[in-house]
């Protein structure tokens, strides 16, 4: 990827990656009409997302939470973590599972693509990324929508499958395998993963 002309971004992008980990609407209080259906394969999901996120803060890839405000347009990230924790929002499970960190990137969007409207392009180029890792819900739309734009940007995906989650199975396996045959996505499982500022993805 081309490096943009200003390379300080006023100091706000510190780190630099050719991987950068993508958790697309993990923030998610799943309190929509068939959010059971997705729940109930989001939960072992989850789990293995953060043993991923734990793995890439330790080798050094950078984590951005890309998420959907849910139609809460007054509210900022931190308040919809906030939000998804009370006692009585379905998602609270996972959400509680992938916490944001500190050092963790966000980017709020307000469609199905992670690219739409949002800062996450310019991001990527300051942090000089080239290989993209996207885990999340639902595999079948945020996660598919986000994955297109990315290949039409020409950034190596990766996509494991046991961190993306929709509400059926039928729905992830056949959204993995388009990713897989129409975006050239590498679908190993998180911990075949090969993390790392010198990895590169070898074979599926």
């Amino acid at each position: 990827m081309a490096r943009a002309a200003n390379a300080s971004l006023h100091g706000s992008a510190p780190d630099k990656s050719p991987q950068v980990l993508l958790l697309i609407d993990v923030i998610n209080a799943m309190d929509f009409p068939r959010g059971k259906h997705l729940l109930r394969h989001a939960l072992p999901s989850a789990r293995k997302m953060a043993a991923l996120k734990k793995r890439a803060r330790e080798a050094g890839v950078p984590v951005i939470y890309v998420n959907d405000n849910f139609g809460r347009w007054q509210s900022d990230f931190k308040a919809h973590v906030t939000h998804c924790l009370e006692a009585d929002v379905p998602g609270g499970p996972v959400v509680q599972q992938l916490l944001p960190d500190e050092e963790d990137y966000f980017v709020l969007k307000p469609k199905h693509s992670g690219f739409y409207s949002t800062s996450l392009e310019i991001l990527l180029k300051y942090l000089e990324a080239t290989t993209l890792i996207l885990a999340g819900f639902a595999g079948n739309l945020c996660v598919l929508y986000t994955a297109n734009d990315a290949y039409m940007r020409d950034y190596e995906l990766i996509v494991p499958r046991d961190c993306v989650a929709s509400e059926t199975k039928q729905a992830n396996d056949h959204a993995l395998a388009q990713m897989q045959k129409h975006l050239r996505a590498d679908i190993r499982t998180s911990s075949r993963i090969i993390l790392g500022k010198s990895a590169k993805p070898t074979g599926k």
